[in-house]
């Protein structure tokens, strides 16, 4: 029980953390971006086209260009890396002793 409140804890410090990194990049935070946001934290996506269907789910509105977009602007701003397979890296913005950017959450 624990490990899961840690576990949320961790992916709402790590939402908030790409969120503002996004509003310093001069983003707009709709929800759009925080679903497709919220796909790529709490689940496994290999590829953009699974995020896709994952977030239409979700949202029937939100088209393929958006999450293309979206992924985009995440490894623009250096939260994701497309080779380590959508997974969000905090860095080292998160404030703690010891840091969560060293290694990348697996959902």
């Amino acid at each position: 029980m624990e490990q899961d409140e840690e576990k949320i804890h961790r992916t709402d410090l790590q939402k908030e953390i790409v969120m503002q990194k996004l509003r310093n990049q001069g983003c707009r935070i709709t929800k759009q971006r925080k679903l497709i946001l919220d796909v790529i934290l709490n689940e496994d996506c290999s590829c953009c086209k699974e995020i896709y269907y994952k977030a239409v789910a979700k949202d029937s509105s939100i088209g393929a260009a958006t999450v293309y977009r979206m992924v985009n602007l995440l490894e623009d701003i250096g939260a994701i890396s497309r080779k380590n397979m959508y997974r969000i890296s905090c860095g080292t913005d998160c404030g703690k002793e010891d840091p969560c950017g060293d290694f990348f959450i697996n959902r």
